[in-house]
């Protein structure tokens, strides 16, 4: 029988999840082992992109439940009203996508094969995520968990590459649909070695994997999925990942040969390039002797075929390195978006929709997709330290809107309350507020997109003024909480996580009153030395050299001041 006195509350954990992130088609995760980062934390990233959608954080409390009680399931369409899950004894606090023991789980999608969603499955893969994160405490009881579901109550959505940290390991998990009237998934996951660093970004990563063998557990199938908490399991996978595949025509090699990739996520030019491009430019961040696969970013894969899954960096990265990869325009590479007339006149490194277009002449043009992107609903960078308690080891760095347009802040993943300005009531999709943080970010990040040479700076120096001020703090925060006991913790990490956001909006504010007043008109007004705006007196803020040296070819003699003297001269 449904437990409907419970209803409302639980129904509301589902519903927002299908609510705010359902255009989350095109993101991007890094991820750092615990000996690849500089302090020993797994850490791990999501730039969830999706135009039309102002982004929130997600909160669903922990609690006990009684025997007999459901969760409403409100999928991603009508077919799914009315459609329930059973409930565990005990749920987990989940903040955004880390849960109160520091496991986190983030995603990208991959269409993949298309034919291989079945709608009518119950799970879309953010259902499946939260329900993992409330019901498991480390990555090797969320692969169980993932496995378990979508077996039970069938799966809906097109691929997804999974995130699964905890404070202690990082594991990559894809996972796509059988098709129409076919229950579950099939799927791999695979443990990222501690010392290496890995990337997905809406393209399969996973190719080859061990197979299971007699008297090993290094690789499990799901029918020994029990053992996946046997510390040298690496790999486990669907039993039917491969049968599958051959039953469908996707592969007819001997097992060993199997790339899960090439069975159900073929890849062509584009997706490589709007996709993998992302991760060849993290990678090269942090390793050196990347650029021998240019080839395959540009196509030729008779060359290359595919980027390394992980790579071992030449030194170890810190958050704030993690945090300057997720505002990524290819700078410094064959690919920068800054250099070319495509920039404008100011060097912006976003570009609008579509990816395609034509010239009058009708060729075919495309755009590169760096990895930060004006459509980012949110940001965030997750770090998990086993060496604290988790109340305090856990942080998601947050906040809305464009990795590069915004600062991180620090919220830690025992909070209760989730600060005003990260509220999905405070954050609406089509009215302009004071007090969402969604729409702060964004009037500030559509003020500097196009004049972005010109206005940038003074947008870095406010990020990196509250930047530098909440990881100052982070020392500060260990050691007043020593001592303390854990719900007195609690309430001091609650009230430090809304001071934080408090911080941010009330200095975004100023900042985007700054900029008006110093850029209006199209204009530098000037600065004394005292940081006052002078009453009169500006600067011409003039074009890149790169656009202005593409005016000549774009528009003949029009504006060639040497053709005009000429003329007057004869």
């Amino acid at each position: 029988m449904v437990n409907y006195k419970n209803m409302k509350k639980i129904s509301f954990v589902i519903l927002f999840a299908v609510c705010s992130i359902i255009p989350s088609y095109a993101c991007t995760n890094l991820v750092v082992g615990k000996k690849a980062s500089k302090d020993g934390s797994v850490m791990c990233t999501y730039n969830c992109d999706g135009f039309g959608f102002a982004g929130s954080l997600f909160y669903s409390p922990a609690g006990r439940h009684p025997v007999g009680e459901k969760i409403a399931i409100h999928g991603w369409g009508p077919t799914h009203e009315g459609r329930y899950v059973n409930q565990v004894e005990y749920t987990y606090n989940v903040v955004g996508l880390m849960n109160e023991k520091q496991l986190t789980i983030v995603e990208t999608t991959f269409d993949g094969r298309l034919e291989m969603v079945n709608h009518d499955g119950l799970l879309d893969y953010f259902s499946l995520m939260r329900l993992t994160l409330q019901r498991s405490s480390n990555a090797r009881e969320a692969i169980r968990c993932i496995s378990e579901l979508v077996s039970e109550y069938g799966y809906n959505s097109s691929g997804e590459s999974i995130t699964i940290c905890d404070p202690n390991e990082a594991w990559i998990m894809e996972i796509i649909g059988k098709g129409p009237d076919r229950k579950g998934a099939v799927w791999v996951a695979l443990r990222i070695p501690d010392d290496c660093i890995c990337a997905h970004a809406n393209l399969s990563r996973i190719r080859n994997f061990p197979l299971e063998k007699k008297r090993s557990y290094r690789s499990i199938s799901s029918k020994n999925i029990k053992y996946v908490n046997r510390p040298e399991v690496e790999c486990v996978y669907a039993e039917d990942v491969i049968t599958l595949a051959r039953e469908l025509g996707y592969f007819s090699g001997s097992d060993e040969d199997f790339s899960f990739r090439d069975a159900y996520c073929p890849i062509d030019f584009e997706n490589v390039r709007y996709a993998d491009a992302r991760v060849w430019s993290f990678f090269r961040h942090h390793c050196s002797g990347m650029d021998k696969y240019l080839p395959y970013i540009n196509g030729d894969f008779d060359k290359c075929d595919h980027l390394p899954l992980w790579v071992k960096p030449d030194s170890t990265l810190s958050l704030r390195d993690l945090q300057r990869d997720m505002r990524d325009h290819f700078e410094g590479t064959p690919l920068d978006m800054t250099s070319d007339m495509t920039a404008g006149p100011w060097g912006m490194p976003i570009r609008p929709l579509p990816m395609h277009f034509k010239s009058s002449d009708s060729t075919d043009f495309y755009r590169e997709r760096p990895i930060a992107t004006q459509q980012s609903g949110f940001t965030m960078t997750c770090q998990m330290r086993s060496w604290l308690p988790d109340d305090v080891g856990g942080v998601t760095w947050f906040n809305c809107d464009d990795a590069d347009m915004v600062a991180y802040v620090p919220l830690y993943c025992c909070i209760t309350q989730v600060p005003d300005p990260f509220r999905p009531e405070n954050n609406p999709r089509t009215e302009f507020s004071f007090e969402s943080a969604f729409w702060m970010n964004n009037w500030v990040a559509n003020m500097v997109y196009p004049r972005y040479s010109v206005m940038i700076d003074d947008l870095r120096v406010a990020q990196k003024e509250l930047e530098d001020y909440y990881f100052a703090d982070q020392d500060s925060v260990l050691n007043a909480i020593e001592g303390m006991m854990p719900a007195d913790r609690h309430s001091y990490l609650n009230q430090k996580s809304i001071a934080y956001a408090d911080k941010m909006m009330k200095r975004w504010e100023r900042l985007a009153k700054y900029l008006i007043v110093k850029y209006n008109d199209q204009v530098i007004r000037r600065v004394g030395d005292d940081g006052e705006f002078l009453r009169w007196g500006y600067d011409t803020q003039g074009y890149n050299q790169s656009f202005i040296d593409a005016i000549g070819p774009a528009t003949g003699n029009r504006y060639r001041l040497d053709k005009v003297i000429e003329r007057r001269e004869r």
